[in-house]
């Protein structure tokens, strides 16, 4: 059975404040090595906000799906997804993401 992830669509100067130290920038990394870093955040705090640009987007959705339904199965949720984009000169328009992560 797969639960039903809502998502929501928000202005980034509307989300709430975050803390530099519960951000991880999603790269192009082995999800795994990343899914690791989330663990270790997590040892810090109980929200972690995973940020994805472009073409790494997917990574962060794998990632933050290894942590709610692998690793961390149970004791940790997807609270929100933001989605955004942006058009720049040099490479067009951008894709970004925040993945809010809440471990419980």
């Amino acid at each position: 059975m797969r639960k039903k992830i809502i998502m929501s669509v928000e202005e980034p100067h509307q989300s709430e404040s975050i803390n530099p130290d519960d951000e991880l920038i999603v790269t192009n990394e082995p999800v795994m090595k990343t899914a690791i870093d989330v663990i270790s955040k997590f040892a810090l705090t109980n929200k972690l906000v995973l940020k994805a640009y472009g073409e790494i987007i997917p990574n962060a959705v794998a990632v933050a799906n290894i942590i709610t339904e692998n690793i961390l199965k149970g004791n940790s949720k997807i609270d929100k997804i933001l989605l955004d984009s942006k058009i720049t000169e040099e490479e067009g328009m951008i894709s970004n993401i925040q993945i809010i992560l809440l471990k419980s």
